[in-house]
């Protein structure tokens, strides 16, 4: 595609077809996405890629795990808050999420159930975990934040829908014992990836974005 209908047709897909990603594809997105500029040039952040039957198995112990209520423990602080024009973005976001698949705003346990499909990672066939060194702190995470936009653009351009999971850094304790990976590995979000289910209605709306003029001031 051209670069600016691969930007602006991704969106935040969060239901799947039960069909596996062939390997070329994925190595393409990954060659694409290791291209990222970093601080330093450091490029720090570790994929771990995780499909088939390892996938469904790490599928229903997270889920399960989450099910239980355990707190969230993330490596990086969640948002203390959210106010003003950050609060109504993130309350329209949701409502249209509730909205297009029936549940009512006093439908709380609906909602949770829906909250919860996180741990299922939407049914999506592969996840690509992101982990950064806990020696480069904040930097290391926003490396790895540009890595991941880079991983979704590159999937979108070649046909594959994606959306990056917060939800997923609820656990990174689990995550770490899970996979075998180092206490310095923090963990910083999770792609989840496949082919979408264009007929499922959670699919079926857009979230919008503000003006420009919202985000920038031009000092000259």
């Amino acid at each position: 595609m051209e670069l600016e209908e691969v930007v602006r047709s991704r969106y935040s897909c969060r239901k799947y077809l039960p069909l596996p990603v062939p390997r070329p594809t994925i190595e393409k997105i990954l060659d694409l996405a290791q291209q990222t500029p970093s601080w330093c040039n450091c490029q720090p952040w570790q994929v771990l890629l995780v499909g088939g039957e390892a996938m469904d198995k790490f599928r229903g112990e997270l889920y399960a795990y989450a099910a239980q209520g355990n707190a969230a423990k993330p490596d990086f602080p969640f948002p203390l808050r959210y106010e003003g024009s950050y609060r109504e973005r993130r309350k329209v976001c949701g409502v249209q999420l509730y909205e297009a698949l029936g549940i009512g705003r006093e439908d709380k346990a609906s909602a949770a159930r829906q909250s919860l499909e996180n741990f299922r990672f939407f049914g999506a066939p592969h996840v690509a975990l992101i982990t950064t060194d806990e020696a480069l702190g904040v930097y290391g995470a926003v490396d790895c934040g540009l890595y991941v936009s880079n991983f979704m653009l590159a999937a979108q351009n070649l046909g594959v829908a994606s959306i990056a999971q917060a939800a997923l850094a609820s656990y990174p304790d689990f995550i770490r014992g899970h996979f075998g990976l180092a206490p310095d590995r923090k963990f910083v979000c999770g792609i989840s990836f496949g082919y979408a289910d264009a007929e499922h209605p959670i699919n079926s709306y857009r979230t919008e974005r503000s003006p420009v003029s919202d985000a920038v001031t031009f000092v000259e």
